[in-house]
């Protein structure tokens, strides 16, 4: 176990697989919702639906980080091992 309290850095590798993900799910997505055989306004409704949920699901990931980061800022680091 490392003795250094810190914030965990992700791997460049592992930054750049999750911004992949997200292109091609978005990529599939819209060729879906272009190629489904649906009315235009069918088509526009579903586009508007995946870009409200990626925005609330972004927020969401958001809120839930910054709520974490205040309560390990405010609490002291739990250590169960350390002696007293």
């Amino acid at each position: 176990m490392s003795d250094t309290p810190g914030k965990q850095q992700n791997t460049a590798a592992f930054y750049g697989q999750a911004v992949a993900s997200f292109a091609v799910a978005m990529a599939a997505t819209a060729i879906g919702i272009y190629q489904l055989s649906a009315d235009a306004w069918v088509r526009g409704f579903l586009a508007i639906a995946v870009l409200y949920l990626v925005t609330s699901a972004f927020t969401l990931a958001k809120v839930i980080r910054d709520r974490q980061d205040g309560a390990s800022a405010s609490a002291p680091a739990y250590a169960p091992f350390e002696k007293r």
